[in-house]
């Protein structure tokens, strides 16, 4: 035990003596080889067959557990307190409504459907999450990105219809057979649907902590670019101009020089209107909203009173007629009729929905978990999938497009105080009143309108471009994994630099677990404690004795770089084997020769059989040489797979359950010779 009141003189300059803990410990017992410990602590490999594993599961389910994880609902409303919970609620469920409208409607029709879809969205979706979700605040219906990535494949398999044109100010090339025809909707819902059998089919095979793979840089990098397609796309609305619709690689750059070229075209109406609109969403947003929120509770409807303001203005002006500005059109009453997708679609836009799938969980799962974190609840990543299915599937057959949580409405409800899952159904329920009565009320409701809503919205998303200066600071790969992603995303195109993204943030991921950690470990004297010789300048190596310690795999693709580090550390096979070995004090003991290398296996989280039978050809290189080789403080499954290479012929090693086991039996044997 170190006497802190010992001096060091070492001729360092100490600036703060450490605080030595007065316990001491004392242990007296013989020096162990693993094989006698295991005994000792009756250590016992469970090897279970296929059979027994299956019967385990099935012995372990119990229906009504089983029921009641499937259906959450069935374990949060029977301890519902209507005195504590329900006017909060209420009172979330009524805002997260009012921004649903405006919302719902923009991002319906950014996707290439009718505005109405995504008010179908705020009430189906809402509903059947509350039945299956297992967060209490995350805000069901659509999306921006989810909506642009959805736009993307209606407009590659919807045959176009002439009246779009006119309507809405896109024109679209016939990229289809005139013999089969398929309407926006019809497209979307199959991608709803295709998507809701993804989530299901990866509910089953429980991989719904995949979306962990998905880095704070990638998702960054994504959403940012993304929100650069979002607002490009609604450019064409904000100007009241006609562009073609492109698809595939550089689209964006092939937008930008239709819409510079259509510039001059602009209807001045429309432009005056997007003005207006986004000068007001600025103010308040920036500075009403802020102030207001200090004294009342509810939050400021703005998106509503532009909303409500743009269709009354329209309506008494006549700004579709008049001045040719584009109009949301019809929006029918009432709930649609159920509808199955076109099999032939489902098949068709198959591969395309994978992208949508993997971003709409990612979205869900990330909100879900900020806000179990700060309400300290949990969020099942498994039934999020089984929740997301759902939802999805019930949604496609009667006009829903892809769902995803919104970060504006979750964060609202998250505020204005919603408890529960209630928050949505009370929701769902003022939604449902929109629909069957106030809906063709804003059948005059400008289309630049929405678009000025939908830009204001996403300043969240653009300012994220700051985020580069903390990834600059967390390492050089966080940095150029969110630079390839964006630049990927934004050139070439939405899915394809996801993909790009996602295997550049798994690469770096690779990378940084590929760089690998090794030292030469001493004791500091009268510890018995071993550390980096490089980093503990107290710390000394023992007489004769080599303790190599690496930390990370060793399998097939990094044995040889595990073997050359071990030799140039521990220089055994050089012509001349002795070392000068210095002490703390600046002192040396004089030239020893080593006589033990001792392999610390503590950090070694797996080995493989290529891995083991390198170890054995390094253990007899080293007898070739009269150094013994010995392995210290493996894991249990390092320990068996130890064990499997000696059953195969392999191996025969010395191993230690700690390393001061190994030091203790390479003195003793020292001192035997």
């Amino acid at each position: 035990m170190i006497n802190q009141k010992t001096p060091i003189e070492d001729g360092r300059s100490t600036k703060a003596k450490p605080q030595f803990n007065e316990q001491t410990y004392l242990v007296s017992r013989q020096c162990l080889q693993q094989e006698d410990f295991n005994q000792l602590s009756q250590y016992e490999r469970l090897k279970p067959t296929a059979l027994d594993s299956i019967g385990s599961s099935i012995r372990s389910v119990k229906c009504l557990s089983t029921l009641r994880g499937f259906f959450p609902i069935l374990q949060w409303l029977p301890q519902y307190s209507l005195k504590n919970d329900l006017l909060s609620d209420m009172t979330a469920g009524l805002t997260v409504a009012v921004l649903q409208i405006p919302q719902g409607m923009a991002y319906g029709i950014l996707a290439g459907v009718a505005a109405n879809v995504g008010l179908y969205m705020a009430f189906f979706h809402c509903l059947v999450y509350a039945v299956f979700g297992t967060s209490r605040h995350i805000s069901m219906g659509t999306f921006a990105v989810t909506s642009l990535m959805t736009a993307k494949i209606v407009a590659t398999y919807a045959t176009p219809i002439p009246t779009l044109a006119s309507n809405g100010t896109d024109v679209l090339p016939n990229i289809v057979p005139v013999d089969v025809f398929y309407t926006p909707i019809q497209v979307a819902t199959a991608v709803s649907f295709v998507a809701g059998i993804f989530y299901f089919m990866m509910s089953v095979a429980r991989l719904g902590m995949l979306s962990s793979l998905l880095s704070e840089p990638l998702v960054s990098g994504f959403t940012t670019a993304a929100a650069v397609h979002v607002i490009l796309t609604q450019v064409k609305d904000l100007l009241g101009i006609s562009i073609p619709r492109y698809k595939g690689a550089f689209k964006v750059i092939l937008s930008l020089r239709a819409i510079v070229s259509e510039f001059p075209n602009s209807n001045l109406t429309a432009v005056y209107t997007s003005i207006v609109v986004i000068l007001f969403m600025v103010c308040m947003n920036e500075m009403l909203k802020p102030w207001l929120s200090k004294k009342c509770r509810f939050p400021l409807p703005a998106e509503l009173i532009a909303v409500v303001g743009g269709t009354v203005v329209s309506y008494l002006i006549g700004l579709g007629p008049n001045y040719g500005v584009g109009l949301v059109g019809t929006i029918p009453t009432g709930l649609p009729a159920p509808e199955f997708p076109p099999l032939a679609l489902i098949k068709a836009v198959a591969v395309d929905s994978i992208a949508v799938t993997i971003v709409g969980y990612s979205i869900v799962m990330s909100m879900g978990m900020i806000f179990a974190q700060k309400d300290n609840y949990e969020v099942r990543p498994n039934q999020e999938l089984v929740a997301l299915g759902a939802t999805n599937i019930v949604g496609s057959l009667f006009s829903c497009i892809p769902t995803a949580c919104s970060l504006s409405r979750s964060v609202i409800q998250h505020q204005t105080g919603g408890k529960t899952q209630i928050a949505a159904v009370f929701s769902s329920l003022i939604m449902l009143v929109i629909l069957l009565w106030v809906g063709p009320y804003f059948e005059s409701l400008p289309r630049c309108v929405l678009a000025a809503i939908i830009v204001v919205a996403l300043k969240g998303m653009l300012v994220q471009v700051y985020h580069i200066k903390k990834f600059h600071r967390e390492g050089h790969l966080e940095l150029f994994v969110w630079c390839v992603t964006f630049l990927s995303v934004v050139i070439i195109d939405i899915d394809i630099g996801l993909l790009i993204g996602v295997v550049i943030s798994l690469i770096a991921l690779y990378v940084k677990g590929w760089k690998t950690y090794y030292s030469l470990l001493g004791t500091v004297p009268d510890t018995a404690i071993y550390v980096d010789i490089g980093s503990h300048q107290r710390a000394e190596e023992l007489p004769y004795i080599k303790i190599f310690k690496y930390t990370g795999a060793i399998n097939f693709a990094n044995k040889n770089t595990f073997k050359k580090a071990l030799y140039k550390e521990t220089k055994v096979l050089q012509r001349t084997n002795v070392s000068l070995v210095p002490r703390y004090n600046g002192e040396s003991i004089g030239l020893q020769a080593t006589k033990t290398v001792i392999i610390d296996l503590s950090s070694v989280p797996h080995v493989d059989t290529a891995a083991c039978k390198m170890l054995t050809e390094i253990k007899t290189q080293l007898e070739k040489v009269n150094v013994a080789l010995l392995l210290a403080a493996p894991a249990d499954c390092v320990y068996d797979a130890l064990l499997h290479a000696e059953a195969i012929g392999e191996g025969g090693f010395s191993i230690f359950p700690t390393i001061h086991d190994g030091v203790l039996y390479a003195q003793g044997s020292s001192s035997a010779v």
